[in-house]
């Protein structure tokens, strides 16, 4: 080979991607086989709540390494505190951008590359992260591998955990996590006790590590605001009105008379209701009753795919495309919305909690997963309806980054209406998003479920002072078919978070309470803070298929 000859280089590292999340999620299980491993929707929400903290390693193609840091103001850094309380359950939710401390709560290094020196380039990347945002330091809380062995010890015994970090310092106890982390230019700042239960070898315990940067005057630290900048997002929301078809065709010219609308608009998004093919039925001979109903719409199924994809990417506009009923892979019906964005991309979000009229009269069954869909401006999470009425799912989808959660629905009378709307503007508060409403109105022949329909779609806000003064963005007339279409402002939902006059998110005591979600379906899964992997080597009852009240 010449001198003139490259060859391409084995390490690359660089901010993580949510393409990575796989391979991420992968490199944990190697590298803590004695710990439960992280959810996809945990590693997400990480990235999505602070991607610019979040790195990866990657050797030969293969990611080798992992780290996650957010920003946390002094008084939360530290603090007593448990990994859980500070990391938000594993989401890195309790990010807070006018932070002056970056507190790592991840990393982890494949137990195959060891002598590479993969962690001490991922502590440089945090370093280097820290400097360059004039941040007063970093910090975390280090694991104690060795501890438990030092303890039941006879000789050089540990008395406890402050006297194991004592002997660790002065060298009369080898500790490989804490040396490597002290050879970093950390040093320990008192002890955590219940840090991390399930690590057992650590008893859970941690020590609270601390790099000071040399660059910020530790006596007058630079106060960090967050600017209130402008990240628009215009979104359209569709009324839409009940009609007979003859079938499929004159159905998708009635929604595409709107997508088109809206894309002459510029809009980013637009949102359809909730069982909105519904109105496929009006194009059968004669009425069918629910169970055949259901049939027929599921085989609708990959025309309506096909045909939202093919219009979000000839419009340019994201197409959540309200919700339909689909028969599973196991023989289940679930009501499902497809988003269908502009890149060609499509999801689906299964409606996690059927009314009880639709698990009575069409066997309709609720999903098993909720979370936040990446779009090209940011995450988004979708509640079908009846799901806005159960704070968990919208909590768990912020947690996971979204910032704003489409809300297609479909109900008969003002008061089903009115339960969807103030839970949808509770959520916009305690979650400090941006909900968007669309419901049906009108009625159909030979379609017993939608006899008669009420709605008022509508974009609603948070309360404060960057929003509209009744958290109502936008709002449509009540019962006629329309397009309401409005700007918001991302950006308001970061300021509002960090200084607002309440900070719903920041605000939580994750100290008394937290959501778990079972484990066999995809939940919180306790993780840790520093890797043991690189220091060891480096209502009444129904009439019929209706929608009484709604959901």
């Amino acid at each position: 080979m010449s001198t003139t000859d490259k060859t391409k280089a084995r390490l690359e590292v660089r901010q993580a991607k949510l393409k990575d999340v796989p391979d991420i999620a992968e490199l944990v299980r190697r590298a803590y086989v004695d710990l439960p491993p992280y959810k996809l929707g945990e590693i997400r929400g990480q990235l999505n709540n602070y991607r610019q903290g979040c790195f990866v390693a990657k050797l030969d193609g293969v990611i080798v390494g992992y780290c996650a840091s957010m920003r946390l103001k002094a008084n939360v850094a530290m603090s007593d505190h448990s990994w859980d309380e500070v990391t938000g359950n594993g989401f890195g939710s309790r990010h807070d951008p006018t932070g002056d401390w970056l507190y790592g709560y991840e990393m982890c290094v494949d137990p195959k590359v060891r002598g590479t020196r993969i962690g001490r380039r991922l502590y440089e990347e945090r370093r280097a992260l820290a400097e360059r945002l004039d941040l007063s330091g970093i910090v975390f809380g280090g694991r104690m591998p060795n501890l438990a062995n030092a303890m039941r010890r006879k000789r050089n015994r540990a008395e406890g955990p402050e006297d194991y970090l004592e002997k660790v310092v002065d060298n009369k106890i080898h500790d490989p996590v804490l040396r490597f982390q002290l050879a970093n230019g950390f040093e320990p700042q008192g002890i955590l006790e219940n840090y991390l239960p399930e690590d057992k070898r650590s008893k859970a315990f941690a020590v609270r590590m601390v790099w000071r940067n040399p660059y910020v005057d530790a006596d007058a630290p630079r106060k960090h605001r967050l600017p209130r900048d402008v990240e628009s997002v215009r979104i359209a929301t569709c009324q839409l009105q009940a009609r007979a078809v003859s079938g499929f065709d004159e159905f998708m010219r009635h929604v595409e008379y709107f997508v088109d609308v809206a894309s002459d608009y510029e809009s980013d998004f637009i949102l359809f209701p909730e069982l909105f093919t519904l109105m496929l039925l009006s194009a059968e001979e004669k009425e069918l009753s629910p169970i055949e109903a259901i049939e027929a719409l599921s085989e609708y199924t990959p025309k309506i795919r096909q045909k939202l994809s093919e219009l979000a990417l000839n419009y340019n506009i994201n197409i959540i495309g309200g919700s339909h009923p689909t028969r599973m892979d196991d023989g289940d019906i679930h009501n499902v919305a497809y988003v269908c964005l502009r890149d060609g991309s499509i999801h689906a979000q299964e409606k996690i909690h059927p009314t009880p009229n639709e698990a009575y009269w069409w066997n309709i069954k609720g999903g098993d997963s909720i979370d936040a869909i990446p779009t090209d401006c940011g995450p988004i999470g979708v509640l079908i309806c009846y799901d806005s009425e159960f704070p968990e799912l919208a909590r768990r989808l912020v947690d996971e980054g979204a910032r704003i959660i489409f809300v297609p629905f479909c109900t008969d009378s003002r008061q089903g209406y009115m339960r969807v709307r103030y839970c949808a503007q509770a959520r916009a508060i305690e979650n400090q998003c941006f909900t968007v409403l669309s419901g049906n109105v009108g009625n159909l022949p030979n379609v017993a479920n939608m006899d008669i329909q009420y709605a008022q779609s509508c974009i609603l806000t948070p309360c404060d002072f960057p929003f509209a003064r009744d958290g109502i963005a936008a709002e449509a007339s009540e019962n006629v078919e329309t397009l309401t279409i409005s700007d918001v402002n991302l950006a308001d939902l970061s300021w509002a978070r960090a200084e607002g006059t309440v900070r719903n998110l920041a605000d939580r005591r994750f100290d008394l309470y937290q959501i778990e979600w079972d484990k066999r379906v995809g939940q919180i899964s306790p993780r840790i803070g520093e890797a043991e992997a690189e220091a060891a080597g480096q209502d009444a009852a129904p009439r019929g298929p209706h929608t009484p009240g709604g959901g």
